[in-house]
């Protein structure tokens, strides 16, 4: 089931590296994490793949709001769930994907922290500079957009994400800054 949610991410989505990487930081932080998790870091933002119907917040802005975020985690998560009945998965392990997927903003419990921390990684690694043209397209300001990449460090509950998170910042905001300054790649 893995390959499929893979292979449907990578032809739906435009933020599938982001998607995939999330997926890498759960195995990181859970090596012998479960397939239902494993589907919910891989697909957890899926809603953005299909505007149409999408809430009409503003990501570069939204992401403070509680409203936006359970406009997003729901969708995503009615979105996923439908395409795994599509696919054959049973109803209790689609229950659980999208369980965990509608707590993929705020965690609360074990695996649903790992998403949420997987997803902050990834967010760090892959997110800075694409945030960084929020500023250049009017959807931001620097000081929102900065504060966008600060909150993925400070959302995470997991202690040993927390200190991962905390030592790429700098990396991540150094790739905000050169984006920001017209350097980027």
């Amino acid at each position: 089931m893995i390959e499929a949610v893979r292979t449907w991410v990578r032809e739906r989505s435009l933020q599938a590296p982001h998607l995939e990487q999330t997926l890498a930081w759960t195995l990181e932080l859970e090596p012998a994490a479960s397939e239902e998790v494993q589907i919910a870091a891989l697909s957890h933002d899926m809603e953005r793949a299909f505007p149409e119907g999408s809430p009409k917040w503003e990501a570069a802005r939204g992401w403070k709001d509680p409203l936006y975020d359970i406009a997003h985690t729901e969708r995503s998560a009615r979105i996923v769930g439908d395409f795994l009945r599509d696919q054959g998965l049973p109803e209790h392990r689609v229950r659980e994907v999208v369980r965990l997927i509608l707590a993929h903003e705020t965690g609360g419990w074990h695996d649903a922290d790992v998403v949420q921390a997987a997803d902050s990684l990834s967010f760090l690694e892959t997110m800075a500079r694409p945030v960084a043209r929020w500023v250049s397209e009017g959807r931001a300001s620097a000081e929102q957009a900065r504060a966008r990449i600060d909150h993925a460090v400070q959302r995470i509950h997991h202690p040993k994400a927390r200190e991962m998170a905390d030592a790429m910042l700098p990396q991540a905001m150094r790739d905000f800054e050169e984006e920001l300054a017209g350097g980027g790649a």
